[in-house]
């Protein structure tokens, strides 16, 4: 689901013309039973959904479903080819990147139409991100929830701070208790903290905080905390907003002028760098999503637990990312592949993934199962619900945003960098973004 991940193969979904009726060669087979092709990235959610599904087949035994799993590196690549030449599947998963060109193509079933009452028991932040047109054109099937800060609790009660009420300013030093506590909280080989004298930045050892060019789990929840904006509402890229410049400044100074996160040249070609120094034990508070969850319940050795976002001058405000199961407009298996969406948006349905911990449903009646799992395994994830804030960011949108992303990205990098003044790159992103958009 991460959003940092979905550039790869975004433009060639921008060339899709009108092909012939798709879906795999599964007509009904000789006992009268209808096979629905489901296509997913996820293994572990598969083993999920292979429960769901067989109770959904006993429940409906005139349609099974046959879940074809194909790894994330290839996933959109074939996708595009299958729907060019009109053998997708009947339903796949798609991300924030894609649908909006296969919405815009008509190759996606009208969820908004087909699927009306159902739509009011799924996260409203989901239907949001996946409506265009005036319309839904997917079930929403995971979420990421609210993004959270995981802590090292050993580090943060050395250093006397409390996680949970950690808030942030651009232009107020005293409404501003996050930066105080990420400078003590970092420490470097003499064992001196960063509000200490005599810090050496060039000798750190352990890091407050994971600033860095990470669009899901730090600068998009900046700049939406102090009240800035991403995108406009036609989709092009509003990086001057001063809000926006406000936020990616702050994100900069604790690089380049605090020292308390890691250098861009370890984090801007390395997206994983900074949750392996959490889990070495070398960066006590790490910004992310439940995307990271398991990567931290299985990697960590030390004693962790979970924050809410520290509160900027609009409160804690987060990006909620998400993923639909789409359907395929051209399936010749239109009732069944309704049957199988309805199924998927359904409290039951969705509860599988839940209670296996596998994933956050995007149904908002399943998620409980989800929690009730990780508090078994004593793991608090309350914060990634309504407790962690209900304030959102609208997530990215349009059919060329991965086209822009790639524009504006190294672009980004310097800013991140310190080579180019944030106020400059940022009108450089903005411009060279919105120039991919046309």
């Amino acid at each position: 689901m991460r959003l940092r991940r979905l550039a790869a193969a975004a433009v060639a979904l921008l060339a899709l013309a009108a092909c012939s009726p798709a879906g795999p060669d599964d007509a009904p087979v000789a006992d009268g039973v209808t096979t629905v092709s489901f296509r997913l990235w996820d293994q572990q959610v598969a083993a999920a959904y292979e429960k769901s599904f067989a109770e959904f087949s006993r429940q409906n035994p005139d349609v099974r479903v046959h879940l074809n799993v194909v790894p994330w590196a290839d996933y959109f690549t074939g996708l595009t080819l299958d729907v060019s030449s009109g053998t997708a599947d009947d339903v796949y998963w798609l991300n924030a990147l894609y649908f909006g060109a296969l919405a815009d193509s008509g190759k996606l079933v009208d969820v908004g139409r087909e699927l009306a009452a159902d739509a009011a028991g799924w996260v409203p932040a989901a239907v949001e991100q996946y409506s265009r047109g005036g319309t839904l054109w997917g079930v929403p099937a995971l979420t990421d929830g609210r993004i959270v800060v995981f802590y090292n609790r050993a580090m943060v009660e050395a250093a006397g701070v409390d996680p949970a009420n950690l808030t942030w300013h651009p232009t107020d030093p005293a409404a501003d208790t996050f930066l105080p506590a990420v400078r003590r909280l970092t420490r470097d080989a003499g064992g001196r903290s960063a509000d200490q004298p005599g810090f050496d930045p060039g000798s750190v050892t352990q890091y407050g905080f994971n600033a860095a060019r990470d669009l899901q789990g730090i600068y998009y929840n900046f700049v939406g905390s102090n009240g800035g904006r991403f995108q406009a509402p036609d989709d092009t890229f509003a990086f001057t907003d001063p809000r926006s410049q406000q936020a990616f400044s702050y994100l900069v100074d604790l690089i380049n002028v605090h020292h308390v996160a890691p250098s861009a040249a370890d984090t801007n070609d390395n997206p994983d760098f900074s949750r392996d120094q959490f889990l070495h034990g070398k960066m006590a508070l790490f910004q992310s999503g439940t995307y990271n969850l398991k990567n931290i319940d299985d990697g960590a050795t030390f004693e962790w637990g979970i924050a809410p976002l520290p509160a900027g001058p609009a409160g804690r405000v987060s990006v909620v990312n998400s993923v639909i199961a789409a359907g395929n407009a051209d399936s010749p298996r239109h009732e069944a592949v309704l049957r199988v969406l309805r199924w998927l948006g359904s409290e039951q349905g969705a509860s599988f993934v839940g209670a296996e911990g596998a994933a956050l449903p995007a149904v908002s009646a399943a998620q409980k199962a989800y929690f009730d799992f990780w508090s078994g395994r004593g793991v608090d994830t309350r914060y990634f619900g309504a407790d962690g804030g209900t304030a959102t960011i609208p997530a990215p949108s349009g059919p060329k945003f991965g086209p822009g992303s790639t524009a504006f990205e190294p672009i980004l990098n310097e800013v991140f960098a310190g080579r180019t003044p944030v106020a400059e790159g940022l009108r450089a992103a903005q411009e060279t973004g919105n120039a991919a958009l046309r």
